[in-house]
């Protein structure tokens, strides 16, 4: 087993190994990941969301396990593979085995032959190919598609779960032996809102990633990392390096980042948006400029949906040449349930200064 080392000199190890992170949460995981990386062939499994570093973690295992280093390192999306060519992806064919195998060829176990083979959202892996893979990784033999001949493969297998596997194991969308054979380390990643120490690190490291887009970053301010401590990061950690990519794409001067730039990246992010976009991709961006707002200025939660639907309706009402009706139809309500709302927000003079016709008394809710 490798020597104990202290916390800090662990973050330093892994972030050696492109890994960044401060976070007390994370260290007895880094611990297990290190003796994981020392015992060279056994199995991984790592979960937790979409983008908090699964596949960097997978990498600084590898690179740290000194007699499969240098060897592949090979990823397997499950989420994107093709069933049908599933099986000749991984373990290879002969040629004739199919319409259009002109060829023999090696799978991808054979590629990472005395490596790593890293299977990203596992949980998306066809049924039909999950006995294969279990067989695999109890006798260490694959069979390609076509061949009558066994070859033997050592090849570690970390695999990748965007959601906890035991959860699909239940819902009989993964298969439980595989599972069992899988989780011997399981190794669960925090998702980045859990990571609040790690946010000034993140950032300092992707602007020094990211220095051919600016170069001159050696500081994050305060405010930023204060301000960020309580932003949702659905993306997680991918989510924020994409926008320290936008934050340097729009800085011109100044060797720090605060959040005058995060406002002025979320401002590019949103009009990009607009641009390119539609309905569902505004929503959301709608949703996360709201969000903003009410961290930015401490709005309650009840306040905030009352003033958006305020400003709504008052650009609604701002178009000009348009009846309540045609307004209405817009926003596909009624016409009983849309002066209801200019009621709520004393909108109703306004409504007829702009000519917007009375309600009639019979019209239907």
């Amino acid at each position: 087993m490798p020597n104990e080392l202290t916390d800090i000199e662990l973050f330093r190890l892994f972030e050696e190994q492109g890994f960044i992170t401060r976070s007390r949460c994370l260290a007895p995981i880094l611990r297990l990941a290190r003796r994981a990386a020392a015992v060279g062939g056994i199995t991984v499994l790592l979960e937790g969301e979409t983008g908090t570093g699964k596949q960097v973690l997978a990498q600084a295992i590898h690179s740290l396990d000194e007699k499969r280093r240098p060897f592949p390192f090979i990823t397997v999306h499950c989420s994107t593979i093709i069933e049908g060519l599933a099986e000749s992806e991984l373990f290879g064919h002969q040629r004739g085995a199919f319409s259009g195998a002109t060829r023999d060829r090696e799978g991808l176990f054979q590629a990472a032959h005395r490596g790593t083979l890293f299977l990203d959202d596992v949980n998306d892996l066809p049924m039909s190919l999950q006995p294969k893979l279990l067989d695999v990784l109890q006798r260490g033999i694959i069979r390609g598609v076509g061949s009558d001949r066994e070859v033997p493969v050592s090849v570690r297998v970390i695999a990748a779960s965007n959601q906890p596997l035991a959860q699909a194991v239940r819902q009989s969308r993964f298969r439980g032996d595989l599972y069992h054979r899988l989780n011997v380390v399981r190794l669960s990643l925090p998702p980045l809102r859990d990571r609040g120490e790690d946010l000034a690190a993140l950032i300092l490291g992707f602007a020094q990633r990211h220095r051919h887009i600016f170069p001159y970053i050696t500081r994050i301010e305060g405010d930023l990392v204060d301000f960020l401590k309580s932003y949702p990061f659905s993306g997680n950690v991918r989510e924020l390096e994409h926008a320290v990519e936008r934050m340097l794409f729009s800085k011109t001067e100044g060797a720090s980042l605060a959040l005058t730039d995060w406002m002025q990246q979320c401002a590019a992010s949103f009009d990009s948006e607009l641009d390119s976009n539609g309905r569902d991709d505004l929503v959301t961006q709608a949703a996360q400029r709201l969000w903003t707002a009410i961290i930015q200025h401490g709005l309650p939660y009840h306040e905030a949906i009352w003033r958006l639907e305020q400003n709504l309706l008052e650009t609604a009402l701002g178009q000009h040449g348009q009846t309540r009706r045609e307004i209405a139809g817009r926003l596909q309500t009624s016409e009983r349930t849309f002066y209801h709302k200019l009621r709520t927000h004393n909108l109703t003079r306004q409504a007829l200064g702009q000519e917007v016709r009375p309600m009639d008394c019979g019209a239907s809710a």
